[in-house]
């Protein structure tokens, strides 16, 4: 079947790290004969394609993908930037096909095409400089507590693992008197494209042992490589990212390998939890399991596009 005159539809595929999102977004490129935009943050970087898990050459030219290590990590880049950008290229692609997919775990960038950004008051840069200071001097704890203490449900939903995010959101606790949750999921723009909203799952233990998997064959993939030669560029908001940060300390001769890369599995593991969290409050995501067949699934997508 094909979509209603004029309806464009964008076809988001979401879940956790390693959940199997690459395939499954191929195989419905594929059989809608569309391209694909990735919204995963980690993987605009070209510098970085081991640690993130890049779809290899095989994948990319399996579908036409946009997104993809499109951007270097001494760009200043960030979610605004992508959701303007997004928006253009989908313009662009929608003027040649009805249909779109979308892939990427990052929640905060797959809502900035679907949704929107939240728009949040000015603050002052020197709250910044002092928690930017506060996490060199008594580490990323101490802001996790303190945002705990300011705003739970923003604690229980971002990357707290990741000081950009968590830095991001205590500047707007502490400047505005206000928790940063209060200023989101406020009314947007409506979009010119209809979501279509797909999320694949897997038990927690079934997850996890993908994750730790993955994690071994990066590592065999030349992982530690990758990391060595970027870091000399640590302190780049780009590299404050699983499985970079752990190696950085590993060169510090902060620890361990052995100790490096077993941090990498459990920080990936919590990283799929608030993932999990974070898409599970989106009640129009329909969700699958990992080992559905990919034509259950497009023909679920079949029959919201006939609709």
């Amino acid at each position: 079947m094909t979509p209603m005159a004029n309806q464009k539809y964008l076809i988001s595929i979401v879940g956790a790290t390693a959940i199997g999102k690459t395939a499954l977004s191929i195989k419905v490129a594929q059989h809608f004969n569309c391209p694909i935009i990735s919204s995963d943050s980690r993987q605009f970087y070209k510098e970085m394609s081991i640690g993130t898990a890049v779809p290899n050459a095989i994948e990319l030219n399996a579908a036409t993908h946009y997104f993809i290590q499109n951007r270097s990590i001494f760009d200043n880049y960030n979610v605004g930037q992508f959701e303007k950008e997004a928006l253009s290229k989908l313009d662009t692609l929608f003027s040649k096909n009805d249909v779109v997919v979308m892939i990427g775990g990052s929640g905060l960038y797959v809502d900035a095409v679907l949704k929107g950004l939240d728009f949040f008051p000015e603050v002052s840069p020197d709250i910044r400089n002092s928690l930017i200071n506060r996490i060199k001097t008594e580490g990323l704890e101490s802001l996790q507590n303190q945002l705990k203490q300011l705003d739970i449900d923003s604690y229980n939903t971002i990357e707290i693992d990741n000081p950009h995010r968590l830095i991001r959101a205590l500047e707007i606790c502490i400047g505005t008197g206000n928790p940063y949750s209060f200023y989101k999921n406020k009314p947007k723009q409506p979009r010119n494209f209809a979501p279509i909203k797909i999320g694949i799952t897997a038990d927690r233990e079934i997850m996890y042992s993908r994750i730790n998997e993955r994690v071994d064959i990066m590592v065999e993939s030349g992982l530690l490589k990758e990391a060595r030669e970027l870091h000399k560029h640590k302190d780049l908001n780009a590299l404050q990212t699983v499985g970079y940060r752990e190696l950085f300390s590993y060169f510090d001769a902060a620890e361990t390998l052995a100790f490096a890369i077993s941090e990498i599995k459990k920080n990936t593991r919590r990283f799929a939890k608030r993932q999990g969290t974070w898409f599970r409050k989106d009640t129009d995501i329909r969700w699958f399991d990992f080992k559905e067949k990919p034509n259950i699934i497009i023909d679920y997508i079949t029959s919201k596009i006939s609709i």
